[in-house]
């Protein structure tokens, strides 16, 4: 008798239990970075939790393997990176959140595949990768009187739905307002609010996310290294992102690199240590010569089919306004375009955000080789009524001035790779697409 009645009490306490862990979750699982031997993850709850990632390769479901368990606290937003860290090239695991022992039910797919061991083996893998910039998420009480600046936030399913490899972030993944840019406290309460948006979190868990910054998640409106809280906000960005590394020779910053299959990806800075836009006098920088440098060596020793360069302001743009590279500094914008004409560099692709529309522009060096730009704004912000200015590089039929993402889909044999590059609008219909192939 006592069995029987013990029985669904220990149920009911076990789905109690279960239910208790659920309610800790702040977002996430997200996906960071992917290497052959280790994937990163990260999560946040909105308490002190421990929390630990279960995963198995999925051709072997009884294989459970742990990463170590981590204690979130208040001092970090409640978030931690856990590392998968004896995964195997090539095979492709799904995996549970466990929060103080606990797994944490979700109702999408929780599954990611270490990077394969292709080389000498095979031909590189076909890829994609989603790109946007420009995501705000709407918090009455703290924006701006009038219409709401942020809406189509169906745009991240829309992604999800292409099951892409990676995304890059091309900045203002976060838009501080006024009550935020001033304090720590307000920059982590900015950064958990956008990141526990419920229509991110599928596209969080399964693909594995990289970012760069631009001025909204950095601090004010077209802020630069005299910001007085820049290192505050470093910090969020280090919290909340799972970039490989966050700057460069000593140098504080959020410069980084990584390889997906056969493509090279510079992730820049163009914040911490730039020059004020307004500056009249002495040298002026964006990037700084100690990332300069690093990018031109790095491309020069590079010997990927494509390099991809995610910068936050427009590189090819011609028109001097706003902050583009060429009204801002364009003594260093020719000095770049210049450098990779010198050396040679083929197949260079930036990949920007910052305007609020998107376009792909094209620049062909006196050495004849092509250089690309492809602009891809806005995600979730603003939009305007109509671009104007005459973008004497722009490709025909790129601009879009809707709510937006990119898609970059690498593909073919080793000698002769393509990579195609892509629009869609909010709903995930397709809006343009424009093919580069290698030049050897």
């Amino acid at each position: 008798m006592k069995r029987i009645i013990l029985l669904p009490a220990l149920l009911l306490s076990l789905a109690v239990s279960i239910f208790a862990q659920s309610s800790l979750l702040q977002s996430g699982p997200m996906l960071g970075y992917n290497e052959m031997r280790e994937v990163m993850l990260w999560v946040q709850t909105n308490a002190a939790a421990k929390v630990q990632i279960a995963y198995w390769p999925q051709a072997e479901p009884s294989r459970r393997l742990l990463t170590e368990e981590r204690l979130t606290d208040k001092a970090d937003a409640f978030t931690a990176k856990l590392i998968a860290d004896e995964v195997e090239p090539g095979l492709k695991y799904s995996y549970e959140l466990r929060i103080n022992g606990q797994p944490v039910k979700l109702s999408y797919p929780t599954e990611f595949e270490a990077q394969p061991l292709w080389q000498w083996r095979t031909d590189p893998p076909d890829f994609k990768v989603a790109i946007g910039s420009c995501s705000y998420i709407n918090e009455g009480p703290y924006d701006r009187p009038g219409r709401p600046y942020g809406g189509e936030y169906q745009v991240f399913t829309a992604i999800h739905q292409q099951r892409p490899h990676a995304m890059v972030w091309l900045g203002d993944n976060v838009y501080l307002r006024e009550v935020d840019w001033y304090s720590r406290t307000g920059i982590l309460k900015r950064y958990t609010h956008t990141r526990s948006l419920p229509e991110l979190q599928p596209l969080l868990a399964s693909t594995h996310h990289y970012a760069i910054w631009d001025d909204h998640d950095f601090g004010p409106n077209d802020s630069d290294g005299s910001f007085i809280h820049k290192d505050k906000a470093l910090e969020a960005f280090q919290l909340f992102w799972g970039n490989p590394t966050f700057g460069l020779s000593g140098q504080k910053g959020i410069t980084s690199f990584f390889q997906y299959m056969d493509a090279d990806f510079f992730l820049l800075d163009n914040r911490y240590n730039r020059s004020a836009n307004g500056r009249k006098f002495g040298e002026k920088t964006i990037l700084g010569e100690v990332q300069l440098d690093w990018l031109i060596d790095a491309l020069a020793f590079s010997k990927a089919p494509f390099k991809i360069v995610c910068v936050g302001g427009q590189v090819l743009n011609t028109v001097a306004m706003h902050e583009n590279y060429s009204n801002v500094n364009p003594e260093e914008r020719a000095y770049l375009l210049r450098r990779i004409e010198e050396e040679g560099i083929k197949n260079v692709v930036f990949l920007t955000g910052d305007r609020h529309h998107t376009e792909l522009s094209r620049y062909v060096n006196a050495k004849g080789n092509a250089v690309y730009d492809f602009t891809s704004s806005p995600l979730s912000s603003g939009t305007p009524r109509e671009v104007t200015e005459v973008n004497d590089n722009r490709v025909e039929g790129t601009l879009v001035v809707q709510r937006n993402f990119g898609m970059l889909e690498f593909s073919g044999p080793r000698t002769a790779r393509k990579l195609s590059l892509r629009t869609y609008d909010s709903e995930g219909k397709e809006l343009w697409v424009h093919e580069i192939s290698a030049e050897k």
